[in-house]
C-alpha cells in the first residue's frame, strides 16, 4: 500500500501539471471562469493551487478504494481509474496545447490532434497499466504489446471518432469553442474507458490474473 501511495501521488503531481494548459484554454473561453478567476486569467496562485488540490486528491481516492475493497474488490480497477485520469488529462493537455500553438480549435485538424494525444497517452497507458495496475511483470513481450494496442486502437476509434463528431458537428453556437473542444475530449475519454478497462483485463494481462 506504501509504495502504491507514493505512485499515485506522482500521478497526481502529473496531472496537477498537465491540467495547466486545460486551464489556460478553458479560461480563456468562458466568461465564467474569468470572473471565477477575477479576469486576470490563470494565475500563479490558481496553478499552483490546482497542482496541490491533485496532489492530496489522488492518494486520498486509492485510499478510500482500499477501504472498500475490503466489502466490493474494486481495488484494481481504482488503480485502473488513477492510470486512466493520468492517462485522460495527458490526452486533454495534448489536444489544448496543440490547440494553443496553432489557434486551431474545431475542423479537420481536430482528428490529426486527437490521434496524437491517444499515441501519447496509450504508450504511458501501457507501462502504469503493465507494472502497476495488473503488475504483469517480466519482459515486455510483442504478443502482449500487440494485444495492447489493438484495444487500445479500438478504443482510440470511438475517442476519436467521438471527439470529431462532437466538436465539429454539435457544438451549441452560445458555447465557446475552446470550452467546447474540452466538452469533445471528455466525451471522446468516456467512449474509451470502461472498453479499455475490461479488455486490458481480460485480454491483453488476462495470463497474470489467471497466476
Amino acid at each position: 500500500m506504501k509504495k502504491d501511495l507514493i505512485l499515485v501521488t506522482i500521478i497526481g503531481a502529473a496531472v496537477g501539471l498537465l491540467i495547466q494548459p486545460i486551464l489556460v484554454n478553458l479560461v480563456a473561453g468562458s466568461p465564467l471562469l474569468q470572473r471565477t478567476v477575477g479576469g486576470e486569467g490563470v494565475t500563479l496562485g490558481w496553478k499552483v493551487g490546482s497542482l496541490f488540490l491533485f496532489l492530496i486528491l489522488a492518494p486520498f481516492a486509492l485510499t478510500v478504494g482500499y477501504v472498500l475493497n475490503k466489502l466490493i474488490p474494486i481495488y484494481q480497477f481504482t488503480k485502473f481509474a488513477a492510470v486512466g485520469a493520468l492517462n485522460s488529462f495527458m490526452s486533454a493537455s495534448v489536444i489544448n496545447l496543440l490547440s494553443l500553438t496553432t489557434g486551431i480549435t474545431s475542423g479537420p485538424w481536430i482528428p490529426p490532434f486527437a490521434a496524437i494525444a491517444f499515441v501519447t497517452a496509450t504508450t504511458n497507458s501501457f507501462f502504469w497499466n503493465k507494472f502497476w495496475t495488473f503488475q504483469a511483470g517480466g519482459d515486455i513481450k510483442a504478443a502482449e504489446t500487440a494485444k495492447f494496442y489493438t484495444i487500445a486502437t479500438i478504443g482510440a476509434g470511438l475517442s476519436v471518432g467521438t471527439v470529431s463528431v462532437v466538436v465539429n458537428y454539435l457544438r451549441p453556437e452560445a458555447i465557446d469553442p475552446k470550452v467546447w473542444l474540452n466538452v469533445g475530449a471528455l466525451c471522446g475519454i468516456a467512449a474509451s474507458f470502461l472498453w479499455n478497462f475490461f479488455g486490458y483485463k481480460y485480454i491483453v494481462f488476462k495470463r497474470i490474473e489467471a497466476d
